[in-house]
């Protein structure tokens, strides 16, 4: 038994096929697998992949940098203004983003934009295929090794924790 999946960005639909599984990450409920007959389901995307298990039992992985996923019927939408198939990325352009954005976070440690695109360059490399930096939790190992501060709002970095008094 099979469904339609789709991932829609505005300008075009970017994939579109028949699918016996469809997993994604969500920002608040981790990965979540949607199989023919799920519930009706409407969820944010995390910066990640969707992969697509078709009837074939072929994968197809595009990158996804955020979006919606929507589940009704016998159809899952995934609506995202970039998602990426590992054919169309760019690996140069991404390795090249990829360390902009480390030397940017080595001179500020809290800088959001850099955070940001190097968790999006680090997808686009594990989806070409030509980088295994980031593990199962999407994020780097210097991510996954250090400790989370909770006066960043649980953000991680090497940096110390420090608490501020009034």
């Amino acid at each position: 038994m099979t469904f339609q999946i789709e991932l829609v960005s505005p300008e075009s639909i970017s994939y579109s096929g028949e699918a016996e599984m469809v997993v994604a990450r969500t920002l608040d409920g981790g990965d979540i697998a949607f199989q023919p007959g799920h519930v009706p389901f409407i969820g944010v995307l995390a910066v990640w992949s969707v992969d697509v298990i078709r009837p074939d039992g072929e994968r197809d992985t595009i990158a996804v940098h955020q979006g919606f996923v929507q589940v009704a019927g016998t159809k899952v939408s995934v609506l995202s203004d970039v998602s990426e198939s590992a054919d169309q990325i760019n690996v140069e352009r991404a390795r090249a983003a990829k360390s902009t954005a480390e030397t940017a976070l080595v001179a500020d440690r809290d800088d959001a934009d850099a955070a940001g695109a190097l968790v999006r360059a680090e997808l686009r490399l594990r989806v070409a295929g030509a980088e295994a930096s980031a593990g199962p939790s999407g994020l780097s190992r210097q991510a996954r090794t250090t400790p989370a501060c909770p006066g960043r709002g649980g953000r991680r970095s090497s940096a110390p924790c420090r608490t501020v008094s009034a």
